[in-house]
Parts: structure tokens; sequence; C-alpha cells
């Protein structure tokens, strides 16, 4: 045989794969991670290409992560780490096979990525500018919210620069889990002796590294070691209860080779980070200059960003040395005892050249406010402007028509406008370069594109402000769950702002025009105001206060709440509904009427040809700017007493159920607004009270909250009116089932049908294995069970099976006032008690445990001895089995503590979040049962 057919060998491909054969060995690869274990292990069997990708130590990375939860013990490779979560027992004495004839230029770069070593790269300086002993004025003027600086000394009088090596953490710290970083949904945490472990012997592409955002939770010692820079001490998160706080702080340990790939900060906050040994590569791009390699996903629905980036160690390699000199990042080598600050919206990107440790914190201030409010605006485009430039306007890469329009007037501002651009995708995307295999064409494109972004864009909060889309609001669009903070916790944070920095109320009325459109609804205030001849609201009460989903406005003696969640449609059943249950209340003989603000008018806001009008309006007709629009209206619609009570909503809800919820009032809804007046109550909601009470005060809160939900439960209530809500069958007749009854339950089963999906896009920290066993936890026969349930109770003719249900009680909606207890001095008031529940918009019609749903996880945080008093003042039945009448399954349905877990895993509202944090050990339960018996067994004793 002569040499030349010596290396001749045959290519193994085409006939180890097949019809696999087309496919790049990228796409086989991601492909297998859709795969699980079991069936990897087979499929390596197929063939030998096959039983090497299927041996690919990245593949079993993936899959090892996807199934993890709590923590991790890395077994010396991710393939026997994973066997060990399945339970497999490997074969310690099987060598593997080898093949040749199988060459791939992927598997060949990804080794490549996994065994090199930076020891050998050779790194400047860089150009960041550094600075020490440099003043906060100093710093405010240069730097803050305008550029990064590399700043030396900040660090050297902390404990931590001398005791936060790997060696001391790992001797003091071995034992505690840290949560650690990887693509994955789940939170995983190591001990950090089996972290350092792992990082010695790992050879993975983008290593696992220690990132921790409870650090000083897990090691409270370890906040002692170090405080924050007095140039970065203005926090204006920080005015935040701790539970709605968004992550601020973390641990950051990880090995040569590992870092984090391109990316903003969360909400456009600023942020420092601080070395306390190793070195660390930073890259660095100003906003809106997208790095190559790297593509901008906003959704369309609800402005999500989400990034394609390669990791830090394959961007260095494979992109960086095809950038021209013009488009290469600020760069700079960090050392142990520097801090780095990175203003709000720059690119960044930071690759461990050894074994480092660090802590960085995030960080909102006067300065990058502005960015953090735009950030949490409705709308997609201004997101997509902020992160991309220009580039996000330019959907179709016709960059010369952009430069040609960015030469027109800059006073002009519809040339940039929202209203100029068209939608062509669910999600925009706005690349960097990177989609294709070509690196280097993506390089030759990228310079034309950087100039696009020179010339016009600004990191201007004026400037950004253009791209807002003012047709949506806050009120009524969906909200982004990348968001740093809820909804409701971001209208509180405003309006503890506008309370606690009076000298900075332009500032903050600015971000809430922007976040809020807060000065379109003081103008529908004022309108309100002034038909009803009240006072107008001064400049201290011109924001809207609280965390409601509503615009409230209190001024005077009067509150005023403005009908804006979910558009026009779903504001006139909200207010009728609310409207149709106070009359009832006011024929009843009730003590609850004295714990609730008098309503004092109610009527429709309405903008008619530039003007503004207002009509009365007491929810017992169809108000004429609807009837006079196109809509249709049924004719039990038109003829009830109610047209917009609780049964034509609740109507509504079951048609709408499953899906976003259409406004056919949609025509109207950017232009009517109903609204109702209360009378003002004096004193504070409980939010703004909870950690100043005393244990009596809230002893007292939780008797209160019991009687005035006794007194909800025992209102009639409208009877069923629609006979759509019962299906047109009269099972519910022939069983004796109450017809309400009958349509609570089919409501239950509706949103049975999407609940996965609901618990899945509320996203963590419900673990997976729990969310694979809802359907067993709920079967379908729960339903009948439910519906049958008065067959087989003992609870006496004078329990109603429904009741008036409020459905959001909770600490922004309950009234304290001030009073002088017997300790009291002279008389003082020195103790609050509760007076008023406040907002009965979200009235529903069904079984009584609903309601404590929220009053147990958000007033009483879980507290069990105020939810036995709230009980013991309640005194009304709660619907329970006979002992001898029922069956084992029909039993289970009839357990209080049962029922109210499956009504919290069908509640529309992220309920299980509240219950997952609040009690830690949810985080590990295997079963739904261990849920239920944790949060709700004290129902099963009362």
């Amino acid at each position: 045989m002569d040499e030349t057919t010596a290396f001749r060998q045959r290519d193994r491909r085409p006939e180890a794969l097949g019809n696999l054969s087309v496919f790049p060995d990228e796409t086989i690869c991601v492909l297998l991670e859709y795969l699980d274990p079991r069936d990897i292990a087979h499929l390596s069997c197929v063939s030998s290409v096959m039983y090497i990708l299927c041996n690919e130590e990245p593949l079993w990375m993936s899959l090892c992560l996807r199934r993890a939860k709590g923590p991790l013990d890395y077994k010396g490779s991710w393939k026997n780490t994973t066997l060990h979560l399945e339970g497999v027992t490997q074969e310690n004495d099987r060598k593997p096979l080898h093949f040749d004839g199988f060459n791939s230029l992927y598997l060949y770069k990804r080794f490549y990525r996994c065994n090199t070593s930076l020891d050998g790269f050779s790194f400047d300086d860089g150009n960041v500018e550094r600075r020490r002993d440099i003043s906060l004025d100093e710093f405010s003027k240069e730097y803050d919210a305008k550029k990064p600086v590399l700043l030396s000394g900040l660090a050297d009088s902390w404990p931590a620069s001398n005791t936060w090596t790997i060696d001391q953490l790992s001797e003091k710290y071995g034992e505690v889990p840290f949560r650690i970083s990887q693509r994955s949904p789940n939170k995983i945490s190591m001990k950090f002796k089996d972290y350092i472990s792992y990082m010695k012997t790992q050879r993975d592409e983008d290593p696992l590294y220690v990132f921790d955002d409870r650090f000083g939770e897990a090691a409270p010692e370890l906040l002692k070691d170090y405080s924050v820079p007095y140039l970065f001490q203005e926090d204006w998160f920080e005015i935040l209860d701790k539970e709605n706080r968004p992550p601020y702080r973390w641990l950051i340990v990880g090995p040569e080779r590992s870092g984090a790939s391109w990316h903003v900060d969360p909400a456009l906050t600023s942020a420092w980070n601080t070395l306390l040994c190793g070195r660390k590569r930073w890259a660095l791009y100003p906003p809106g200059k997208v790095p190559l390699g790297v593509t901008v996903h906003v959704n369309e629905d609800d402005g999500d960003v989400s990034i394609d980036t390669p990791s830090s160690l394959q961007w260095w390699l494979d992109y960086y040395p095809l950038l021209a000199d013009e488009d290469k990042p600020i760069e700079c080598t960090l050392l142990a005892g520097e801090t780095i600050y990175v203003p709000s919206g720059w690119w960044h990107c930071i690759l461990n050249l050894e074994p480092t440790v660090a802590v960085t914190q995030n960080f909102v201030n006067k300065e990058n406010f502005g960015f953090v409010c735009l950030d949490m605006a409705p709308g997609y485009q201004h997101k997509g402007v902020c992160r991309a430039g220009l580039l996000a306007l330019d959907d179709d890469g016709n960059s010369e028509e952009m430069e040609e329009e960015e030469t027109h007037d800059d006073d002009d501002d519809s040339k940039l406008s929202y209203s100029d651009l068209t939608r062509k995708e669910k999600r925009v995307r706005m690349n960097g370069g990177g989609e294709t295999e070509n690196h280097e064409e993506d390089a030759n494109g990228v310079s034309k594109r950087y100039n696009m972004w020179k010339n016009g864009f600004s990191y201007d909060i004026d400037f950004l402000s253009k791209f807002l889309d003012k047709e949506r609001d806050h009120y009524n669009f969906p909200w982004s769950m990348g968001n740093s903070v809820g909804q409701r916790e971001m209208r509180g944070w405003l309006s503890k702002l506008w309370v606690l920095k009076p000298e900075l109320r332009n500032l903050i009325w600015k971000g809430a025009c922007i976040a809020l459109n807060a000065e379109k609804w003081l103008r529908c205030l004022e309108e309100v105001c002034t038909f009803h001849n009240l006072p107008l609201a001064t400049e201290d009460e011109k924001l809207p206060v609280g965390t409601g989903s509503n615009p409230v406005y209190l001024f005077s003696d009067y509150a005023v709440k403005l009908f804006v969640e979910g558009g026009l449609e779903q504001s006139m059943y909200g207010l009728g509904t609310e409207l149709e249950f106070y009359d009832i209340l006011g024929r009843a003989n009730s003590p609850l009427k004295s714990h609730i603000p008098d309503v004092l008018a109610s009527g429709i806001l309405y903008l008619e040809k530039g003007s503004y009008k207002v009509v009365p309006w007491d929810g017992k007709r169809i108000p004429d700017i609807i009837t006079s629009s196109s809509l249709d209206f049924d004719a039990s619609m038109l003829n009830s007493e109610f047209p917009f009570g609780i049964w034509n909503k609740t109507l509504l809800q079951q048609r709408n159920q499953g899906k976003p919820a259409p406004d056919s009032f949609g025509s109207l809804s950017s232009h009517v607004w109903p609204y109702i007046i209360t009378q003002r109550c004096k004193g504070k909601i409980f939010a703004q009270l909870r950690d100043d009470l005393t244990w009596s005060d809230a002893q007292n809160l939780a008797t209160f909250l019991g009687q005035q939900l006794r007194n909800l439960h025992l209102l009639p209530y409208p009877p069923v009116t629609r006979p759509e809500l019962l299906n047109a069958d009269d099972v519910h007749e022939e069983l004796n089932i109450p017809p309400e009854w009958k349509v609570f339950v089919d409501d239950l089963c509706q949103k049975k049908k999407d609940v996965t999906n609901r618990l899945e896009n509320w996203g963590n920290p419900i673990p997976r294995a729990l969310m694979n066993k809802i359907d067993e936890y709920i079967p379908d026969e729960f339903f009948v069970d439910l519906l049958h349930v008065f067959k087989d109770t003992d609870v006496g003719d004078e329990t109603k099976p429904c009741t008036w249900i409020h459905s959001d009680v909770m600490d922004d909606n309950i009234h304290m006032e001030p009073y002088a207890d017997d300790d009291s001095v002279d008389g003082q008031q020195n103790s609050w008690r509760p007076g008023h529940i406040l907002d009965f918009s979200d009235l529903s019609i069904g079984d009584p445990i609903f309601d404590l749903i929220p009053i147990y996880l958000d007033v009483f945080r879980g507290d069990s001895d105020l939810f036995k008093k709230l009980l013991e003042s309640y005194g009304l039945p709660l619907i329970r089995s006979k002992s001898s009448a029922a069956d084992s399954t029909r039993k289970k349905a009839l357990s209080p503590s049962y029922r109210t877990m499956c009504y919290c895993l069908l509640h529309e509202d992220n309920v299980l979040g509240a219950m997952f944090s609040i009690w830690d050990e949810l985080r590990t339960a295997e079963s739904w049962e261990q849920v239920e018996l944790t949060v709700w067994s004290l129902l099963n004793s009362y």
C-alpha cells in the first residue's frame, strides 16, 4: 500500500448519519439536547458518528443542568453527573471507543475552546480611563451615566481585600451552597467546596461560575467584609421592601475561561464591580452599538428583551480578531483591588484570565433614573433603540435611507417618532452581525452599520423618549417578565420616591410621565374635578398613589379612581360590578357599610373632538357614549338592571378564558374612561405601616379582617341571569346544585386547561418536577367531585354555597387609622387600627375560601398565628365532607387545604410565587401534597 492510500481514510459521516448527514454538526448537536439521557444512550449505539456526538461533554452538561435542582454534586464529568442524577450506575472499567474517518471543524473549535489556556494570550492595559482619589463631585460631572472609569483605592480598607481568596473562602464557607450561573431555567447551587473542586478539574467551553445575588443571606459574614464605595451609595431601589427590591448585589467566583457574555445591565441600571483576586479582561461598547456576533430580540407584544450572544471566550477568539481598529471595543484588564464603573446602557463582556473573586452591585440614582423609567415603559421600539441604536429602526438593512432621514431637521420630532415605524415581526431583531457562519462577512458590514450608529443616535432621555409608543399605556398593555420589578412594585416605587424625595420631584415627575403616562391621567383628573366642583390636586398630590392597577388620586377629602386597566370593556365591567355591589350593600343591614368608603359620585369621562366631557353613571344603564357606537348588545344585557354587573362580567370572562381578552370596545378605549369618587379615608394604608405596627395592632387587624370577611360573605348576591353560563343543561337542577356553584366550578375547569402555560409564564421558582405533576394533583375528577359537594356536606341550611369574593384584600387595600390606646400619654395617638377595606372592582362570586388566599400570603406573609386569629373571628363554616357520606376521592375534594391549594394553582395571579418566597423549603418539595400541607394545613383543623 502506497503512502497516499494509507492516509486516504473513509469518510464515516454520510453512512453513519444517513439522511441526517445533510445537517451541519452544530444543528445535530442542538437537536440532541432535546432528547433525554436514556434516548441519548440508545442513540449512541446507532453508529460511530452518533457515538461521538452523543458522548460530547457539552451535550451532557446541557442535559444535566436542565434536570438538576437544588445543590449540584459534580462527579468529575457531566456525563457521570447526569447519570448519577438519573440513578444509573456506570461501569468504571469501560474504555471509550475511538474512530477514524470523521472530522468536524465545529467540534474541533469547541474542543479548542474547552482546552485552551489563556496564559499565552497577550493583553495590554487597555484604554479605559484610570482614576484614583476622585471626589464625588468629579465623578458625577465626568463619569456618572456618561462613560466607564477604572478606579483604584476604593477597596483598600476592606477586609475582603485580604480574605477573599479562593482558598480562604473555601476553608470558611466550604459547606455553604451558593447559586451558580448557567444557561438553564433552573436555579442551581453548589456547596462552595464542591464548586472549587469542579473549578479545578473542569474543561468546559463556558464554565459555571458562582453568581449569587443572595450570598448575603447564605453567608451574612461576607457582607461585613466590604462596604459600598462612597461614589455609589445612592440607590433609589433601596426604598423598596426587601421582597420587592430586584436583585442588586452579587458574589462572583469563576475559573479561567469563564465570564459574562455581551449584555446590557437589567433595567438600564449602572453598576460597579470590584475584583478581589485574579485578573479580568473587560470589553465595553457605548449604548446602541451592538457588538459583532450579537443579536438583540425585542418582543413586539410586551417589550421583553433577549440577547443571542457567543460565550465571552468564543467572542474573543472568533470575533474580536475580525474587527477593524475603529470598531474595537473600549478595553481594560481589571486587577485585584481595582473597581470598574459601568454606566447605564453600556454593553460589556468579561473574560476571566485566571481564577477570580469579585463583588458587584447595580444601582439607580438621579443620573440614570430616567433611563430606568424608560426601560419599564410599555412598548418595544424604545427598548430596541436603547440597546441597538438606530439599527432598531432599520428592519430592511437600509442604512443609507436612515442616514438620509437623519439629515432632516432635528427639531421635527415626528421624523423619529414611533408612529412612522412599521411592525414587521412579533419579535424584532437587531443584529451586530453573527447571523451567518461567515464571521468575516459580518465584520465587513459592521463598520457601515457602526457609522450609522454614530450619525444621529444619542443616549439622551429626551431623544430616546421619541420612540415611545404613545398609543400604549402602562395600565392596559402587557408587562414584560424580563423587567426588574413587577407593575405593582414599579408604581409603588414611584409613589414612595414622590413622598421621600420632594426636592427631586421635577425629575421624578418626568420619569413618571415616561413610565406611567402620568401627565395624561392628571389632565383626566382635572376634568373630573372641574365637573364635580372639587378642588384640584396640588403639586404634592398630582402623582397616582399606591400600587393599584388603575390611577388613583388622593387630594383634599376625596379619592378619585380612573378605570383604565385592560381597556374600556374591562373597565366598564369593573366599575359596573362595583356599583351593583354598592347598591345591594346600601339596601342590606350589614355592618360592612361602616368599613367601606362612601361613594360620592361615579361617571364616564370621554374625549370628543378635542374636548373632554363628563357624564354621571350609576351603573344602571348603558351610557350613551357606548350605545352611540357601532357596538352590539344582546337583549339580556340591554334588559339587565346592571348591564355591566356581576353575571354579565362572569360571562365575558368565561368567553375569554385561556386567551388574551379582546377589547370589543377597542375603538373607544383610547378616549373613554369610567371613574368613581369616594370619601377619602384618614390615615394610611397597611402597606405603609406594616413594619411599624405592634403585635397587638396586627392581632386587631386579623380580627377585623375575619369580621369583615364574614360580613361580606353573608351579603346577598343577585341570581344567575345568563342561561349561557349554565351551558344550556339542567344538571344543576337534577342534582340540586345551586346554579352559581356550577358557574364557579365550570370557570375553574376552564382555567385548568391552560394552567401549565400560565404557571410557566410566571417563571421560577416552581420546580420542574412539580410542574409535571399538576395533572396528577388536579385530575379531571376533581371538578366532578367539586360540583357534587352538596350531596356530601353537612353545613346546615344557613350556609350558602357561594359568596361575594373581594379577590384583592391585600396590603394596599386595607386602610388603617391612628388612635390612642391605653398606654397613650396625654391622649396622643400612638397605635393603628383598621378602618376600611378598599377597591371592590375585582369582585366575583364563588367559594369564600378564595378570599383567604391573598390575606394569608400578602397581608400576613404566612404568619400562622395571625391566620388563626382571623379564622376565629370569621366564624362561618367551611364546606367539608361528612365523615361517613363521601368516598375517599370526594373527601379529598372537600378537604379545605386541598381545595385551597387547587385554587392557588388555578389562580390568575402569581400566588405560587408568593408561597415559594415565604416558605423556602417549598423549593425542594417533591409533591404538591407537601406544598399543600406546609401552607394550608391550618384550614383542616378550623
